[in-house]
C-alpha cells in the first residue's frame, strides 16, 4: 500500500509515519507534504493508494486542494478540530481521526480501508478471461537485481514472500532471500491462488513450503515453513483469514 501524508507539523508527520509502519510494515510512505500548494502539485503528477490529510496546513485549509486538482484517492483526515467532519465526509473520506491520533483508531481506519478495497476491488482482466473461458495468466518468474548482478527466480522456487521494514522479499526453497519490487498487495494478484495464500499482512506462503501446522491462540494457526524465511516474524494465519485458509487447504 502506497501512502501520502499531508501534514504541516514535521513531528506529527514523523509520528504518524512511525505508527503506520508499526501497524503495517508493508506500507510505503511515498511523501510527507506540509502545504496546500505543494500537495496540489504532487497530486497533479503522482498517485497513491491512500492519503492521510491534516485539515489546517501552513498555507490554508486543505479542502482547497480538492478545488485545484481532481483527487479520487481515499482520504483519512487527521485534525485537532471536529467542526470539519461533515465537510470531510462529503469528499473522499473514509475516516476522521482527531489529534492526538491514537494507535487503535489508526489501525481501525487502515483496516476499514482494506475492507473497502477488498469489497470493491474487481480484477476485470481475470473476470473477462473467465467469461471467455480462458485461464488467467499468473506470474512465472521474477528478475532480481543485487548490486550489478541480475538473476531470475522461477515462481516454483519460491517458498514464501514476506514484508520486512519497508521492503518485500522472496524466500526460496534453496534458502536464499532476495528483495522484490512489488508489494504483498500487488503480489496477491500476480500469483496462482491454488499455490499461494496470503496468511496475514506480512506473509504469502507456498503450500509446498508448509511442513507443520499447530493450533494457536484465538483460533489462529501457526505454520512451520521449510526453509524458514529470512525474518524473525512468526508465520501465523490471522483470525480473519483462518476460515479461508482452511478452505484453501481443502482445495
Amino acid at each position: 500500500m502506497n501512502v501520502l501524508i499531508i501534514e504541516d507539523e514535521s513531528i506529527a508527520a514523523d509520528k504518524l509515519e512511525h505508527m503506520i509502519i508499526e501497524i503495517d510494515p508493508s506500507v510505503c510512505i511515498l511523501a510527507k507534504i506540509g502545504s496546500v500548494k505543494e500537495a496540489a502539485k504532487w497530486l497533479s503528477q503522482n498517485n497513491s493508494d491512500l492519503i492521510f490529510l491534516d485539515i489546517q496546513l501552513s498555507d490554508g485549509i486543505s479542502f482547497s486542494i480538492f478545488d485545484q486538482v481532481i483527487v479520487n484517492t481515499p482520504v483519512i483526515f487527521t485534525t485537532a478540530f471536529d467542526q470539519y467532519a461533515i465537510k470531510a465526509f462529503k469528499l473522499n473520506s473514509i475516516a476522521y481521526l482527531l489529534k492526538p491520533v491514537r494507535k487503535i483508531d489508526l489501525a481501525e481506519s487502515l483496516q476499514k480501508y482494506r475492507n473497502l478495497k477488498s469489497a470493491f476491488n474487481i480484477d476485470f482482466d481475470a473476470l473477462l478471461a473467465e467469461l471467455q473461458g480462458k485461464k488467467p495468466e499468473y506470474k512465472k518468474r521474477f528478475l532480481i537485481q543485487i548490486a550489478d548482478k541480475i538473476r531470475k527466480v522461477e515462481v516454483s522456487e519460491v517458498a514464501c514472500f514476506y514484508a520486512m521494514e519497508k521492503g518485500c522479499y522472496i524466500s526460496t526453497f534453496q534458502g536464499n532471500n532476495y528483495p522484490v519490487d512489488y508489494s504483498l498487495d500487488k503480489l496477491e494478484t500476480m500469483l496462482e491462488p491454488d499455490l499461494f495464500f496470503r496468511i496475514n499482512r506480512k506473509f504469502i506462503v507456498n503450500m509446498n513450503a508448509i511442513t507443520n501446522m499447530v493450533a494457536y491462540s484465538r483460533s489462529r494457526i501457526k505454520l512451520e515453513l521449510k526453509p524458514k524465511p529470512g525474518t524473525s516474524d512468526e508465520t501465523i494465519v490471522s483470525i480473519e483469514r483462518t476460515a479461508e485458509f482452511k478452505k484453501w487447504l481443502n482445495g
